[in-house]
C-alpha cells in the first residue's frame, strides 16, 4: 500500500491481488481492494463480477445484491450473474427476489442442476411451491 493508503500497482493488479486474495479464502480483503479496482474501472464487468463473489463470500449479501443487480441490468442474458443475484438475495432474507432471479437462471441454463437445486430450496423456504 501507498502512504496515500491505495493499493501499490494498477487497476489490473488489484484486480489479480483481489483474485488471490478470494482464492487464499480472504474474501473481505479481496473486496476491499476489488472496490478500488471496480471504482477506478466502473465499466468492467469482469471486476464487477470478482467484487460480487467477494462480497458474498465475506457475508456482505446486501453489497453483493448490489453489485450481481448491476451485473444483470448491464446484461440481462448473463446467467451466471442472475444466479449470484438469486443466492445472494436469498442470504439477504429477500427470497421473492431471490426467486425470480433463480428463476431466471434456470430457464437460461436448465442444464446446470445447481442452479434448481438453489431454486427450489428457496421455493421451499418461501412455503412450499413447487418448481
Amino acid at each position: 500500500m501507498s502512504d496515500a493508503g491505495v493499493p501499490d500497482g494498477d487497476v489490473y493488479d488489484w484486480y489479480q491481488r483481489g483474485l488471490q486474495l478470494l482464492a487464499n479464502r480472504d474474501p473481505a480483503a479481496a473486496a476491499t481492494i476489488l472496490a478500488r479496482a471496480a471504482a477506478a474501472e466502473p465499466g468492467s464487468r469482469s471486476l464487477l463480477e470478482a467484487l460480487a463473489r467477494a462480497q458474498y463470500d465475506a457475508g456482505r449479501y446486501a453489497e453483493a445484491v448490489g453489485t450481481f443487480r448491476e451485473l444483470t441490468v448491464r446484461n440481462p442474458a448473463d446467467d451466471y450473474a442472475q444466479f449470484g443475484l438469486g443466492l445472494a438475495a436469498s442470504r439477504a432474507g429477500d427470497l421473492d427476489l431471490a426467486a425470480e432471479h433463480l428463476a431466471l437462471a434456470v430457464a437460461m441454463r436448465p442444464d446446470l442442476g445447481h442452479y434448481s437445486r438453489a431454486l427450489r430450496g428457496v421455493r421451499a423456504r418461501r412455503g412450499g411451491e413447487t418448481s
